[in-house]
């Protein structure tokens, strides 16, 4: 498999308060199955689809450590990017680490605290299926602080930032050069405060409202929609740990696709 761009998302995994009940969870809604629990990584389980690695779940080490998802940002060099994120107001939780032969993972907040992951790859490409049901299919940071979020990963990993022409919300997209690869998301007073900055991670499935009425007798929360825009139809849930997370089926679309402008 060759190496992505730098800056396109690579992998998720999750860090969770009780790994049965998660893979509970999950595989239940997802229709994941798992690998082997590697004891010697800290209980690190994989989740596959059609024995396509998809995404991972790990259990807290500690009842300080918090719980959620983490988005895996690729890079070519994770020192180096570990550096950039320094030079650009963005704080490194966990210094580049060799992961075994995987790879070199390092563990950051931007400038407004939005955590993400950035992966070098080793043996561990990352990813083995996107966008089919199951596996990952988009993820959008979600900011107070959406200016510094714009120019932080502008510069870190050189992506285009186009805006959304629309008053009612503040939201950009985040490019290669070509589609988009992640979203970013002004969050507005209608998020608690107790809402951390975090980087939403969407999963596919094939009829939104059937998931979400699954995740639901699964003990998920539903926090938003379903709704259908043009990208699909998505809605926002959040596990039983507590973890934020989305499901969208992007075969069901509707309205105009929005106007954008280029901003960097």
């Amino acid at each position: 498999m060759p190496a992505e761009a730098e800056g396109t998302p690579c992998w998720a995994d999750a860090t969770v308060g009780d790994l049965a009940e998660a893979k509970r969870f999950y595989g239940e809604l997802l229709g994941w199955t798992f690998g082997d629990t590697l004891a010697e990584y800290g209980s690190y389980t994989q989740a596959f689809v059609n024995e396509k690695a998809v995404a991972a779940l790990m259990p807290r080490q500690s009842e300080q450590m918090p719980t959620g998802w983490c988005l895996y940002l690729e890079s070519p060099d994770a020192a180096a990017t570990a550096s950039k994120i320094r030079d650009n107001g963005g704080t490194v939780q966990v210094k580049p680490m060799q992961v075994g032969e995987f790879g070199t993972m390092v563990v950051a907040d931007d400038p407004g605290g939005a955590t993400f992951g950035v992966w070098q790859p080793g043996s561990h490409k990352g990813f083995g299926a996107r966008t089919v049901p199951g596996a990952y299919s988009w993820a959008e940071v979600f900011t107070r602080e959406p200016e510094k979020a714009d120019a932080f990963f502008h510069a870190v990993f050189g992506y285009g930032v186009q805006r959304m022409a629309d008053d009612a919300v503040d939201f950009t997209l985040y490019d290669l050069g070509a589609d988009p690869v992640l979203g970013r998301m002004k969050m507005t007073d209608d998020f608690p405060p107790e809402v951390p900055p975090h980087l939403n991670v969407y999963f596919t499935v094939s009829d939104c409202d059937a998931a979400v009425e699954k995740a639901k007798s699964l003990g998920a929360t539903l926090r938003f929609g379903p709704m259908t825009i043009p990208f699909g139809r998505f809605a926002a849930l959040t596990d039983p740990d507590g973890s934020p997370f989305s499901l969208i089926d992007s075969g069901t679309t509707g309205g105009e696709m929005p106007k954008l402008e280029r901003v960097r």
